[in-house]
Formats: C-alpha cells, structure tokens, sequence
C-alpha cells in the first residue's frame, strides 16, 4: 500500500540471517517484490548486505550497524544504591539475557563457584521475564536460593541467585556485577547485544553461537574485551579467573569499552543516505 502511494521507504539496520536467508531463497517471488519496494537497503553487516542484494534488494550499503550507536542503558540510582547495599562486598557476576537450557547451566556453575568464593551472588536475567517462575523452580531443584526482582523479594545472607524478571532494567544489571555473560550464546540462539554491557564496563563471556552480532564478537575477542566459553565448565573457569583477578577484569572491561565502536561515523552515513529522500 505505501508503495502504491508511491511513499518512499528505506530498510535500514537490515539483518537477513543465514537461517532466514536459506528460507526466502525458496520463495523469490515473495522476497523480491518485498525488497525492491524500498528505495534503498543500509545492512547491519557485511554479511546480511550480501544475503539481502542476493535476494533482490537493490541500492544495498552497509556503513556499520546502528546499535553501536546506542546512549549507554539508563539506571534508577536509588535502586542501583539499594541492591548495591544489599550485596556489600559479596563476589558477583551476571548471566544476561539468558535463553532456556543456559539457566541450568548457571544454576549448576554457581553452586561450583560457591564453595571457592563464599557469599556468591549470580545475578540472573532471562531475556523473557515472563519465564521468571520456571527459572526460579528450575533453579530451586539444585537446591539453590532465588530471590526475584519481580516480586520485590530482597537480597538476603542466605540467597544464591537474584532472579532480575524484570522489564527495561539492564542497565541496572549491567551496572551492579562488571564480569558478565552475554546470553542466547551457550544455545543455537545466536547471541544478544554484547555493546550495552561493554559500555558499562564489563569484561564480557560468550558461548560460540554468536552469528547475530559476529563482527563486534570478533571485535571484542581480538581486543581482549571478551573471552569464548564453549560450555558451563569453561564459563565456570573464567569466572573464577576474574573473580580472582580484579586487575585483569579492568583490563578486559576497558579493551571492550575501546571495541565497542561509539557509531557516530554509522549515524553521520545513514543520515546523509536518508536526507534526499526526505
């Protein structure tokens, strides 16, 4: 309808997966039309550039993805004040943005870690909160303590795991633990956004499925930022590395911080495509 009414549309951020790429490609006469309806096509990626141009997209570019652009997460300081109280100077880290199947897995690394680093708390944030109550009872089978942000329980002497099933409070998260595990990563999920919790100083872990955010993976390992873990023992052994070494956790946040590319250069380039069009 808006190309009937000849309004001009632009895709812009465009991410074609390999996956989905594999899909579109069995129906050409669906994809193609679809594609050539905007007048141009800004990839996120190399890669996603050339899936799209092969599927019919035309006047395809890509000048870098958008979301290194992004403001650092915001934070309520009162409540970041309180739960920092709560865990005074307990050792910590964070699972972020989790995905079934890594929750067990960090359930199962936690009670290992518990009994070289005394007072452990792992902050645990499913990317969908909704799934708070089973995680809480998946983790209550090994016998752990869950409190859960979503029912306002506190972080008491006795708790293991702080279950954030909450909404719109990353950057709270990313703000209270600085070793951090990047979720959808250990699974087939390929990985969440690695660039918010590294512009928050976080010396980051990922499992080797990270196929939707591959460059500022790669980016973030060659600096140092980040480290590859290929299972819960791997995870396991670089958090107690970084819980025993604050030195080189500043080193690895600080390399992250440096790959995590401000984008004001993607953001000059999309504006400057967009402009004739408005």
């Amino acid at each position: 309808q808006s190309k009937g009414r000849g309004t001009p549309m632009a895709l812009i951020n465009a991410r074609m997966s390999e996956k989905s790429f594999r899909r579109w490609r069995r129906l050409p006469s669906v994809i193609k039309p679809l594609l050539q309806s905007f007048q141009f096509c800004i990839a996120q990626s190399a890669p996603d550039a050339g899936r799209l141009a092969t599927l019919g997209a035309h006047n395809v570019a890509f000048h870098g993805n958008l979301k290194a652009a992004s403001a650092p997460l915001p934070v309520d300081p009162r409540d970041l004040h309180i739960l920092n109280t709560a865990m005074a100077r307990r050792p910590r880290w964070l699972a972020a943005s989790t995905h079934p199947g890594e929750e067990i897995t960090v359930g199962v690394v936690h009670r290992r870690l518990a009994k070289q680093f005394p007072g452990l708390v792992t902050l645990l944030v499913p990317r969908h909160a909704e799934r708070g109550e089973a995680i809480a009872a998946e983790l209550a089978g090994l016998g752990l303590t869950v409190a859960r942000r979503s029912l306002d329980q506190p972080i008491g002497a006795e708790t293991d795991i702080y279950l954030g099933d909450s909404m719109g409070e990353m950057g709270l998260y990313y703000r209270l633990a600085s070793i951090v595990f990047i979720g959808g990563s250990l699974v087939e999920h390929g990985g969440q956004n690695p660039l918010e919790a590294a512009r928050l100083d976080s010396a980051l872990l990922f499992g080797p499925h990270m196929f939707n955010f591959t460059e500022q993976a790669a980016a973030m390992t060659m600096t140092g930022g980040a480290a590859l873990v290929t299972d819960g023992n791997s995870l396991g052994n670089q958090i107690a590395l970084l819980l025993r070494d604050e030195a080189e956790v500043a080193r690895r946040a600080k390399a992250a911080v440096l790959a995590a590319d401000d984008g004001h250069d993607v953001v000059r380039a999309v504006l400057k495509q967009l402009a004739p069009l408005l």
